[in-house]
C-alpha cells in the first residue's frame, strides 16, 4: 500500500498548491471593484433574470469559497465574499455558479449525466471506508479469493470516482464559459475586470483538474495492482 500512500501525497500536494494560489487569485481580485458597482448576489439574479429563469434561489451561505448550485432544491448559495462583494471575485464566482444553473435550465446533457451518478459514487465512497477497514485488519492479505475480490470492490468504487471527476470537467469548464460570455456581453465586467474573471475561473477550474488527475492515478493504480494478483 506503500504506492498509495506516496500517490495520496503527491495528490494532496498538488491539490493544496492549486487552492493556495486560487485563493491569491481571489483575494487579489476581491480588491478590484467592478465599475457596475453590483454585489455578487444582484450579479446572480441579473444573469438568472436574462435566461429566463425564475425558479431558481440565491441565498447566503456560510464558509470560504463555499459556492454551489443544488440542482436538486434550485439553489445557488453564495458564500459571505461573494454574495455580499461588489468586485470582481464575486461577480466571476456568482456567474460561474449561475452557470450551473443555465445548464440545468437547457439540460445540459453532461451536468445531467453527472447528476445521474451521485448516488453510485456516494455509495461508492461508503463502500471504499468498509474495505480499507478489511484491509487494515488483514481480510485482504494476500491474492486469495477474498483479497482478489476485495482489491476488485476497490477498482470498481475508485473507477467510478475517476469517472465522476473526468465528468465533472467538461460540466465546470462549460459553467465558466457561460458566465464570461455573459459578463462580456453585458458590460458586468468590462476591460481588465473581465481578464480578471477569467483568471479567477481558470485557476477555480484547475482544482478540477487536480481532483480528476488524482483519481484517475488512484483508479489505474488499484486496477494494476489487481491485475498483478492474477
Amino acid at each position: 500500500m506503500m504506492g498509495y500512500y506516496l500517490i495520496i501525497g503527491v495528490a494532496t500536494l498538488a491539490g493544496a498548491l492549486i487552492s493556495g494560489r486560487l485563493k491569491s487569485k481571489f483575494k487579489k481580485y476581491s480588491q478590484v471593484p467592478t465599475s457596475s458597482g453590483k454585489t455578487g448576489a444582484e450579479v446572480a439574479k441579473d444573469m438568472l433574470s436574462h435566461y429566463g429563469i425564475s425558479d431558481v434561489q440565491v441565498r447566503e451561505g456560510k464558509g470560504f469559497l463555499s459556492d454551489h448550485y443544488n440542482p436538486l432544491k434550485k439553489i445557488i448559495t453564495l458564500s459571505p465574499e461573494v454574495y455580499r462583494g461588489r468586485h470582481v471575485a464575486a461577480a466571476a464566482v456568482s456567474a460561474h455558479e449561475c452557470g450551473h444553473a443555465v445548464q440545468h435550465a437547457e439540460a445540459y446533457q453532461m451536468l445531467k449525466v453527472r447528476s445521474a451518478l451521485v448516488p453510485a459514487v456516494q455509495a461508492s465512497s461508503k463502500m471504499q471506508q468498509f474495505l480499507f477497514m478489511g484491509f487494515i485488519f488483514g481480510m485482504g492479505a494476500g491474492a486469495g479469493m477474498i483479497g482478489n475480490f476485495m482489491m476488485l470492490a476497490l477498482v470498481a468504487t475508485f473507477g467510478m470516482a475517476a469517472l465522476f471527476s473526468l465528468i465533472t470537467l467538461p460540466v465546470e469548464f462549460d459553467a465558466s464559459r457561460r458566465a464570461l460570455v455573459w459578463l462580456d456581453n453585458t458590460g458586468t465586467t468590462q476591460g481588465a475586470e473581465y481578464d480578471g474573471a477569467k483568471d479567477a475561473l481558470w485557476w477555480a477550474a484547475m482544482t478540477y483538474v487536480a481532483g480528476a488527475l488524482s483519481a484517475l492515478v488512484m483508479f489505474l493504480y488499484f486496477l494494476l495492482t489487481f491485475l498483478g494478483n492474477d
